[in-house]
């Protein structure tokens, strides 16, 4: 992010669909609450519909990726779960139908030219705007609305969903996640160590303070 380095930072590989990352990071956000120093977030994008792109980026629903309805099912009464240990309200419990991508490029475009508040505005927007309002996030005309409520150019976002050199590159990113060997999100990396799944506050505290 085009940020001077104001302190430590985590490493938090997220996909928008996923409603894991979404709990995950109100997990993070109470413990950076309860920090002296501030902690920032090096976000790293990851495609959890990888398995289900065509060549042009378009998701083939059709495509068997062995998460069947008893899959979806067990994932519904963890998000639950989760939601009343962190006492998070969401609309919805499971995103199938949406496509992440979009909001990915955009959100990494915001990384890559704005600085780190702008960024973390907008990338909180995008969460809610899923997880709270049930907003479909792969829509250009919700980004380049919640991108100029954070601060960003809707013109630039524009731009940036419609350029397929970004988007051969946030696509790079997920391959580099895979390779860093990041199978599932969200994880949560710090200092050579990490932690997968919407961890409590305290499971972060232990990997980033070693307490």
């Amino acid at each position: 992010m085009s940020t001077e380095d104001t302190g430590e930072s985590i490493t938090v590989y997220s996909d928008y669909v996923c409603p894991f990352c979404y709990l995950g990071r109100e997990s993070l956000r109470q413990y950076q609450e309860q920090r002296e120093e501030p902690l920032e977030i090096d976000w790293r994008p990851f495609d959890l519909r990888s398995q289900k792109r065509n060549p042009d980026g378009t998701i083939d629903h059709s495509v068997d990726d062995g998460k069947g309805e008893d899959y979806y099912e067990q994932a519904k009464q963890n998000v639950r779960q989760l939601q009343e240990k962190y006492g998070v309200e969401m609309t919805l419990d499971i995103a199938t139908d949406i496509d992440s991508l979009p909001a990915q490029v955009a959100s990494y475009y915001v990384a890559e030219h704005y600085d780190y508040e702008t960024w973390l505005a907008f990338d909180r927007a995008v969460f809610d705007a899923l997880w709270q309002d049930g907003a479909d996030i792969g829509a250009m005309d919700l980004l380049v609305d919640l991108a100029t409520e954070a601060g960003v150019d809707g013109d630039e976002i524009r731009s940036a969903l419609d350029d397929d050199a970004l988007r051969a590159e946030v696509r790079e990113q997920f391959s580099a996640a895979q390779q860093q060997g990041v199978t599932g999100v969200p994880t949560f990396a710090y200092d050579g160590y990490a932690a997968r799944g919407a961890v409590p506050p305290e499971h972060l505290e232990r990997l980033v303070e070693g307490t």
